[in-house]
């Protein structure tokens, strides 16, 4: 089991820094969790994973039990074991592939997916008995996220099968009885009554963490903002609190702005595959010409393995040549800049001036290289 523990609050805002206790060591909020989808952080291995200062990875439950099956990942000693990760890990319990995955077919029973070897059927009892298989640490209830934009029937029917998912999770949990941590979900879309009455259903049954789901799949900063601030202040202070999905150094900030702790998302990763990373002073496109002479480091502000080894034109070089090596240091670098991102807000937290310091971060990013 987990505990959280609350460390500071900003005085300015609703920023907070806590540690977030669990049986594979603590975890301090605010924090990025790179996203494993397969049980592997695309492009790193767990040492380098580690090395970026990242202490907690999520992996996905739906496309392990596809392959190569949570049995299979069972047999083999569980998630940590399998993918070599010592650290704690949280799994997703599948309920963003309602939305991401063309053709589910929902209905209150659970999803339906079809696929080249068949249906799959995808319940609460399943997802549950799946994450168990796996052995994670942190495990989701099943939830449907909803699409944007949702009209109000549709976010209202995502509202009723997940906190009714959320009874049948909470009871499949409590059998197993695996010392893994239940999280809910807060769905919703854009409807603020639809969040409040969605907080109060999961928030009654007390679980050791909760999430706010479905802010990342297509309603842009500033609905991201309005969702969080209006969400965020429903959930219990003394848990963690979760942004599922999200996102951009820009997103992270103003949500650990408005109270959130835990992030995820795929992005550090996937946008070092298109030879895009992130600096303090903005975004550098790494392939453009301009770079071929540049003997820079990637951000001279970042003391990653890819910035104290490496060139802007070594790693201009490797991406037009298409070595795999440049996406390698790329990702190194992307997702350590996420996770000095989270120590710095962290920081300035505890120092009491989050609101400075995120302005000056934001003003700074808006640059260009």
């Amino acid at each position: 089991m987990i505990r959280y523990e609350l460390e500071a609050r900003d005085p300015g805002c609703g920023a907070r820094a806590g540690r977030l206790h669990t049986r594979r060591g603590p975890v301090e909020t605010p924090c990025f969790m790179p996203v494993g989808t397969q049980a592997a952080v695309r492009a790193m291995t767990p040492e380098q994973v580690a090395a970026t200062g990242s202490r907690i990875v999520l992996a996905n439950t739906y496309h392990l039990m596809l392959k190569p099956g949570e049995e299979l990942v069972a047999k083999a000693g569980g998630l940590h074991r399998f993918m070599g990760w010592d650290g704690p890990i949280l799994t997703d319990s599948g309920g963003f592939q309602v939305f991401s995955l063309p053709g589910a077919e929902i209905s209150s029973d659970g999803v339906r997916f079809p696929g080249r070897d068949g249906e799959t059927l995808l319940t609460p009892e399943r997802a549950i008995e799946a994450q168990r298989a796996l052995g994670a640490d942190i495990v989701m209830a099943f939830d449907e996220c909803t699409p944007y934009p949702a009209d109000r029937p549709t976010a209202e029917r995502g509202v009723r099968h997940t906190l009714e998912w959320l009874e049948r999770c909470v009871a499949a949990h409590r059998e197993q009885d695996t010392g893994q941590a239940l999280f809910g979900i807060v769905q919703g879309s854009v409807y603020p009554r639809l969040r409040e009455r969605c907080a109060r259903g999961v928030v009654e049954h007390d679980l050791p963490g909760y999430a706010i789901g479905g802010v990342s799949v297509g309603e842009g900063l500033e609905e991201l903002k309005r969702i969080v601030a209006a969400t965020a202040p429903l959930l219990p202070e003394d848990r963690p609190r979760y942004l599922m999905g999200v996102g951009l150094p820009e997103d992270l900030l103003e949500a650990i702005e408005r109270g959130m702790d835990l992030f995820d998302c795929v992005i550090p990763t996937r946008y070092a595959r298109s030879a895009t990373l992130f600096t303090r002073r903005g975004r550098v496109r790494i392939n453009a010409r301009r770079y071929r002479r540049d003997f820079y480091p990637i951000d001279p502000a970042c003391a990653c393995y890819a910035c104290a080894r490496f060139t802007r034109a070594y790693l201009h070089h490797l991406y037009a040549a298409n070595e795999i090596l440049g996406t390698i240091l790329g990702a190194i670098h992307n997702v350590s800049f996420y996770q000095q991102l989270t120590a710095l807000a962290r920081e300035a937290i505890l120092d009491g001036r989050y609101p400075d310091f995120k302005q000056g971060f934001l003003g700074a990013l808006s640059g260009s290289n």
